[in-house]
Formats: C-alpha cells, structure tokens, sequence
C-alpha cells in the first residue's frame, strides 16, 4: 500500500492534488450540489474542511480541468466553460470593529476585482461589491460565481462584546444583501461558516439560499466517512485499534452519514497517538463561561432535546445554550422525531474526545481550582480500579473541599441545586470512562451508570439540609435500578450521595454492593 502525504493544514485543491496527499472525493456531492441547485448554505465545526471545499469549488467552477482527473466529477463537468469567481474569507486576522470590518471587505473585493483584470469604484462597499459582480458577468460573458468562506467569524471574534458584534453583523447583512439584488448576474452562492445565524438576522435578502446543514443527503459533505478511513486511509492503520478510533474520533451526525473530524484523524496518523488534537486547538472559554453563568446541569449534556426553532434561534442577542454547543461541534444529533408539525433531536457527545475534554474544561470551571482538578482526576481512577469505597468517600469530600470559598459565594452556579451533581458528574466525565447519564429502566431513571473494570457503579444524587436522609441510596433499591444489569454476573454497587448546600459538600454516602 502506497503511503501518501498527510495534507494537515492544508486548505488548498490545488496544492493537495498536486503533491500526492491523501484526498477524500467530495466531488460526488458537489455535483450533486451543482445540479439541483444554486445558493446554499452550510454550518460546520471549526476545521472540518470547509475551507478547502471552497477552494474546491473554485477550481471547478474556474475550469482547472486537470485538477481534478480521476475524481467523480470529472467526465460530468464542462470544462469549456470557465466562470468568474469572487471569493470572500473573513478567516484570517481579527475584527473588532465596524471600520476594521469595512477595511477588510475593502481590501477583499479589491483583491477580488485584481485577480478579475476589473477596475470597481464606489462610494459604497455594497455598491463595491455590486458593481464588482455586474462587471465580472459583463467581462466576461457568464455569471459570476460567489464563494464566502467563514462568513461568520467578524460576529463570533466579538461574541463577549455585544454592541461591536451587531456591528459588525449589520455591516455583514449589508454585504449580503448584495448577492440578492444581483441575482441575474450570479450562476452559483456557496456560503460557509461555524454558526447558523437565523436568517432574519443576517442573509434577511437571501430568502432564496438553500440550508443544508442539516441535510440526510449531504451529512458527510465535509469529514471522513468511515468508507474514507478503510479505503483512502487504509495504508495508515497498521498499529492502531480501528474501535479505539471510532470511538475516539467518529460520531458527528447532520441526521445521515455519520463522519470523523479530518483534524483528528490526520493528526493521529501522524502522531500514533490518541489524545484531544481537535479540543486542544480552540479550548472553548466562552462556551464555558456560558454554561457557568446560566447554571447548566452538565450530565444533561449527554442528552439534551432541542427543536428545529431552537437549534437556528442564534443570535448576537439571543445565544440559545443548545444551539451554541451543537453548532461549535460540542454536541451532535444522536436521534431525531416527529411529533405533530414539530421536528425533535436529540443531541449528545459526538465521541470520547469530546465527552472527556469537555467535562475536564467544565470541572476545572466548576470548582474554580484548575490545578486541583487535574490532580484528582488522577487519583479518581485509580480508587476506581480499585473499587476503595472509603477512600472513594474522602476522595468526594476533596473534592468539594478544593472549592474555594469566594467561589461559592461569588459565582451564582453554586446556588443551583443541579451543582453538586454537575461537579461529580464533568469530574468523572473527564476520565472518558463509559458513562451513561439518566439510564432508563422500567421503574425510572438512575441518575449516573458507570460500566468499569468488569463492575456497574449506580449513582444517584441528592440534596438535603444539614444532615444525611439516606434517601439516595434508599431510591436506588426500592426502584430496583440493578435489575436490568444482574443478568451479566458482574458485581453492581449502588452508591447514593447526598450533598447539603448549607455545608458546601457532602454529608451522606452510602454503598451497597450486589
């Protein structure tokens, strides 16, 4: 087996077919995309290859004919016909500004008209940007081709600035409405970014772009199926454990074919090593913060409902929590149903990597002792592996003893009943061991499943006053949540905990082992 160029990094079409790099054939969709449409739109997580299918489809629509021999596409295209391009990318370099907005819309379709062999004047840049596209059309004979890539990433940069974010969203509305009014001079719109703003609030004029990022049909238009890791990828796999990957890496879903982050899988067949490569790049301290301030209840994160609404109701003003994680790629669809005219999804961790960085980010922010979290983390698994019950009861007390007391007093999460099971629950999320959050039985839910080292560990939380009820571990065996694992002849531990607020820790933990 041939052993090709690993393209990490690389966004360019050009560059990767020319210097013999492994390359996944998206081109397939692409002419899917070319024949039954003509403005789309597509949100995807950072570095999932969203640039490099707008270099694609630039090549194409330009006629480099040769790039592409050998690719499906290939004997569909017509290669007589070369069309203009204008491409618009707000990903390099940082915007916080209106006028260092417009400085760099400037600077692009002044780049743009360059490349085209135009001379575009106006007073305006939506005028600009008109005149740019009726020129390019008219120079040249056919419609103009317009490719924005990151058209989102002047809003997200200024996120924790509010006023300069509906800056610099309006200057992007405006920018946009352009293409509508244009529509007579425009043969193809492919729009690209990380968030799904809702239309009213930035492509308003753009009532005729298609929304594909949740699409049956193009789920795996961006990422690596895992047809793509057998075949393309198939002289890298020699040495690594193919079910350690899928868990590791697979998992993001748009209600299709599920894919694999291309970021990770290169990076581990560079490397031979499994650890976080996509999580590491853009430690998600925003998002953190989010959650902290509106007290999200963490074990809910491994399954959360959300509607169609509110999955596209992002704003600068209106941040939903669900729509945040989904669209950053921290949560993926995992199901989806109908009820009535209402369209459900479930959403829950895509994979091990991001399951396990996300809780270690969001325990560290839980206790506010970052430094004391990784410590004992360490120290959780291996009183697990042990199965030290008393120790595993100092281990808890710790715990909640690293929280500094400022920390409860100055940070509103901690009144939030939800939080001493949100801190359990990222504590032992981070470990990235197999945990299964409300797991369903006849008689209800059981709040935490641990499935470890050939034992079951049932959890259950509550919050008392000052002294211990025993009622955690008394649900736990009048409900019988063990019944459905006793067939498997494993050891069950029903542990229940039960948290005073009064005391800021806990005051009552019981075991019973079956």
């Amino acid at each position: 087996m041939h052993r090709r160029r690993l393209p990490i990094g690389i966004q360019t079409f050009a560059k990767i077919r020319a210097d013999d790099h492994y390359y996944v054939d998206k081109t397939g969709f692409i002419r899917q995309l070319t024949d039954e449409g003509t403005h789309y739109f597509l949100s995807r997580p950072r570095r999932f290859g969203k640039s490099l299918l707008i270099d694609t489809l630039g090549d194409l629509f330009a006629g480099n004919e040769a790039l592409f021999r050998g690719l499906l596409i290939h004997p569909h295209w017509d290669w007589t016909t070369r069309y203009p391009v204008i491409r618009l990318s707000f990903g390099g370099g940082l915007v916080h500004s209106r006028a260092a907005l417009d400085d760099k819309i400037l600077e692009t379709l002044d780049d743009n008209a360059l490349r085209l062999g135009l001379t575009v004047e106006a007073p305006s840049l939506s005028g600009r940007f008109s005149r740019l596209i009726q020129q390019a059309h008219a120079a040249t004979g056919r419609r103009v081709v317009i490719l924005v890539d990151e058209y989102d990433k002047p809003i997200l940069d200024n996120l924790t600035e509010p006023d300069t974010a509906r800056a610099t969203r309006d200057g992007l509305r405006d920018l946009y409405s352009v293409i509508k009014d244009n529509d007579a001079h425009v043969r193809f719109v492919f729009i690209t970014g990380v968030s799904k703003f809702s239309k009213v609030s930035i492509f308003s004029g753009l009532n005729n772009l298609n929304d594909i990022t949740v699409d049956t049909a193009y789920s795996a238009l961006c990422g690596y199926t895992e047809t793509d890791v057998e075949t393309v990828f198939a002289p890298e796999l020699p040495g690594l454990d193919r079910d350690a990957i899928r868990r590791w890496y697979n998992g993001y879903n748009w209600t299709g074919e599920a894919v694999y982050n291309p970021f990770d899988l290169l990076l581990l067949f560079q490397k031979r090593e499994f650890r976080t490569w996509w999580f590491e790049t853009g430690t998600p301290t925003f998002l953190v913060d989010l959650l902290m301030q509106r007290g999200f209840f963490t074990p809910s994160l491994a399954r959360l409902r959300a509607d169609e609404a509110l999955l596209s109701a992002f704003d600068v003003d209106h941040l939903a929590t669900e729509a945040l994680l989904w669209q950053t790629g921290y949560l993926t669809f995992t199901g989806t149903r109908q009820l009535g005219a209402r369209r459900e999804y479930t959403l829950g961790y895509p994979n091990l990597e991001v399951e396990s960085a996300l809780n270690d980010s969001l325990v560290k922010a839980l206790i506010g002792h970052p430094g004391q979290a990784s410590e004992l983390a360490s120290r959780l698994y291996d009183l697990l592996a042990a199965a030290d019950f008393a120790g595993l009861r100092a281990h808890v007390d710790s715990l909640f003893a690293a929280i500094p007391y400022q920390w409860h007093t100055g940070n509103p999460i901690a009144r939030y009943e939800g939080y001493y099971a949100s801190v359990f629950y990222s504590h032992l999320a981070a470990l990235g061991l197999d945990l299964t959050t409300e797991d369903a039985s006849r008689q209800g839910r059981v709040d935490l499943t641990l499935k470890f080292n050939g034992r079951i560990w049932l959890f259950e939380f509550k919050v008392v006053e000052l002294e211990p009820a025993g009622r955690a571990l008394q649900q736990l065996k009048e409900r019988g949540y063990a019944d459905k694992y006793r067939a498997a002849g494993q050891p069950i531990h029903l542990i229940g905990i039960e948290f005073s607020r009064e005391q800021r820790g806990v005051v009552g933990f019981e075991v019973e082992t079956l």
